[in-house]
């Protein structure tokens, strides 16, 4: 979705004094440890007992909450290593920034990171990050990988899909001038025209990648994995955030009933293009009834293939590979592609969509280094109504499943997305009684889950027990617009900039927010993060009023804990130049954990009012309330109003009494939302 640059000019300075921002270094947490097993980085002559994680916590802290996953998290800051622990640090353009638990290890050449294997394995996921070349465009280069100090294999990493630069939607030119001169930027507080140039690389990001590699044995439980960046590497470094360590089935047989894309030609070398024998493949199983089966192999097919009424299994997602490269079209596409490539697409919408397809087992690997809006080069797109999408990997596409309605009832479960130029998954236009869950997403280049009613609403879909981490851009789960939505139990982390965790917006000309909006029983972690354009910072959950107001659904938050915020927990905010014209209301706090913040636990800067019952707070770290309304601070007081309906209670806020004051009720002002910001200690339990 286009993303303008929306600033929030700051009020006149005697009304809103500017306080020098804590460096995020600071609001990193000097301590990364989590509860008391995890106790900060090992000596490299030590060898460290496995420290396994979940979004760099202890798994105790989220328990119950995001994705069942098959494979066990290992953070490399935990490692022994002879290479240097970086971060903890959230300053954006960092390395630090956008790594897992916001620190990570940086290999010299010969350096290594070894990780003890807390279960059997015989398959590792290593998330990393290598230099761009000089010129953009990435390099390749070794790591060895051996087991107990046997003989190393080598795995090539590649910085080809990563490294974005400059303002929305980015480039992969180091030395590019400002895309948008004619947009807001920070750096100089302006709108700076033609003339100014910025220093380059101009706001780089998007650094990391992933590499999976089958070990081809089993090591057991205690094996030592040691990841060594070779003498000869070209990297001039190469740092490692964490290990993945997984124990995966043999490849599944053909089930009956099913046909194989092999009997049809398919070349499992991955050498001969396979699309053909794909598609003819399709139409043979749906003309008979049958299943389509993607045996074990890579197999290379460089187009979208068309699937209606038919089922679509491989081997396992390790084992049945589809991939293909980014294709340039001879002229653009009726929808504005200029690119096509791999992708499992539903017919479109307009022609009837499709219906009753049922993709799982296998990978989707693309080949997509640029983010273009209205390139069609997703790893699943279309309408698919009445269908599922389960046991995927998806990586390297535009956006790993993007679908445009009006569609209904499709499931999405289960799924691993990783590594997406823009979005993890979209709703997108008319999705009705959909529902996403289960599902694992890192590092994504725009919202990690989202809903959008551009148009037509979504109605009756729900976000339930997924896992976000490290989107570099947006949100983790994003809520624009729609009715009778549920975002339940899901566990989000490490949001970098211009977005948070969890958020609702009425913008990008979504449709109003009817009927219920539910945020149940979710847990955030490091979010709360800085925002770029508008110099200040947003909440862990944050609710945002801009193409009009959010005053007609019942929005409840229930049962959410928000750990470790950098900056506010919650927030309701409004932008300047509509902030006397839309306001936020109807909106309901109760029963939620605020353990950890850099400044408050509410900001609001609109026109409205929201209940908080039940709403717990430890750790904060400026006042409880930031209440600005919307900066027209009046004899009556704020626009915003506060109702509490008990037993809302803190401990370790920096000020005395409660978080939320009965001074402060129900709208007293106290505007200052730039406080310096105070890291709060690791989280605990509570």
């Amino acid at each position: 979705m286009t993303r303008p640059t929306l600033p929030v000019p700051p009020p006149p300075r005697r009304l809103l004094p500017r306080h020098g921002r804590a460096p995020l270094a600071v609001a990193a947490l000097a301590a990364l440890a989590v509860g008391t097993a995890i106790l900060g980085p090992t000596p490299a002559s030590a060898a460290p007992a496995p420290v396994v994680t979940r979004a760099a916590l202890d798994p105790a802290l989220v328990s119950g909450r995001g994705a069942d996953v098959p494979f066990l998290e290992q953070e490399a800051e935990h490692a022994a290593t002879s290479g240097e622990v970086i971060g903890p640090d959230r300053t954006a353009y960092t390395l630090e920034a956008e790594a897992s638990g916001r620190s990570a290890v940086r290999l010299e050449p010969g350096d290594h990171v070894e990780f003890t294997l807390p279960e059997a394995a015989n398959a590792i996921t290593v998330r990393y990050s290598i230099p761009d070349a000089p010129g953009g465009g990435g390099i390749t280069a070794p790591l060895e990988v051996s087991i107990d100090g046997g003989e190393p294999t080598t795995m090539t990493l590649t910085s080809e899909y990563s490294w974005l630069y400059n303002q929305y939607p980015f480039t992969n030119d180091p030395d590019a001038g400002l895309l948008h001169p004619d947009w807001w930027i920070t750096e100089c507080g302006c709108v700076p025209g033609e003339a100014y140039e910025v220093e380059t690389p101009f706001r780089p990001m998007h650094f990391y990648d992933e590499q999976r590699m089958l070990l081809g044995e089993t090591a057991p439980a205690g094996s030592a994995i040691r990841l060594t960046a070779p003498e000869d590497t070209e990297a001039a470094w190469t740092v490692i955030d964490l290990l993945d360590s997984e124990l995966v089935a043999p490849p599944a047989t053909e089930p009956a009933g099913s046909v194989s894309v092999v009997k049809f030609g398919a070349d499992p070398d991955g050498v001969r293009d396979s699309a053909p024998a794909f598609r003819t493949a399709i139409r043979w199983a749906q003309r008979h009834g049958l299943e389509v089966f993607i045996p074990a192999g890579e197999f290379r097919v460089s187009e979208h293939l068309i699937v209606d009424d038919v089922t679509i299994r491989g081997a396992g997602n390790w084992h049945s590979v589809v991939f293909g490269e980014e294709v340039a079209l001879k002229k653009p596409s009726p929808d504005g592609s200029v690119h096509t490539g791999i992708g499992f697409y539903g017919r479109d919408a307009a022609d009837g969509g499709s219906s009753n397809v049922h993709l799982s087992d296998f990978a989707i690997r693309g080949d997509v280094r640029e983010r273009i809006d209205t390139d069609q080069v997703n790893g699943v797109g279309g309408a698919m109504s009445d269908s599922t999408i389960e046991r995927l990997h998806i990586e390297h596409t535009k956006v790993g499943l993007w679908f445009d309605g009006p569609m209904d009832g499709v499931a999405v479960r289960d799924n691993v997305i990783v590594d997406q130029i823009a979005d993890g998954l979209n709703f997108h236009t008319g999705v009705t009684n959909s529902i996403a869950e289960g599902n694992f997403v890192r590092n994504t280049g725009d919202d990690g889950l989202a809903m959008w009613s551009e148009g037509i609403p979504n109605t009756g879909n729900a976000f339930a027990r997924n896992t976000v981490q490290t989107p570099t851009l947006a949100n983790g789960i994003a809520i624009y617009g729609g009715a009778d939505t549920t975002v339940e139990g899901n566990l989000v982390a490490d949001p970098i900039r211009e977005g948070s965790a969890l958020h609702a917006g009425s913008r990008f000309g979504a449709e109003p927010f009817t009927g219920s909006l539910e945020f149940t029983d979710n847990t955030t972690v490091r979010a709360g993060t800085y925002e770029l354009n508008w110099n200040i910072g947003l909440g862990a959950i944050w609710l945002y009023a801009l193409d009009r107001s959010i005053d007609q659904a019942d929005i409840r938050v229930t049962g959410d804990h928000y750990l470790d915020s950098t900056y506010n927990a919650i927030m309701l905010v409004s932008d300047w130049p509509v902030k006397d014209q839309v306001s936020i209301s109807g909106v309901h706090f109760a029963d939620v954990r605020v353990d950890g913040t850099g400044t408050s636990v509410v900001s609001a800067r609109v026109v409205g009012s929201a209940s908080f019952e039940n709403v717990d707070a430890r750790n904060v770290g400026a006042v409880g309330v930031n209440n600005c309304g919307s900066f027209n601070f009046t004899p009556a007081g704020s626009e915003f109003s506060l109702v509490d309906l008990g037993g809302n209670d803190s401990s370790g806020v920096n000020t005395t009494g409660p978080w939320l004051a009965p001074w402060e009720l129900p709208n007293t002002i106290t505007c200052d939302d730039r406080p310096p910001v105070v890291a709060p200690p690791a989280p605990s339990a509570w």
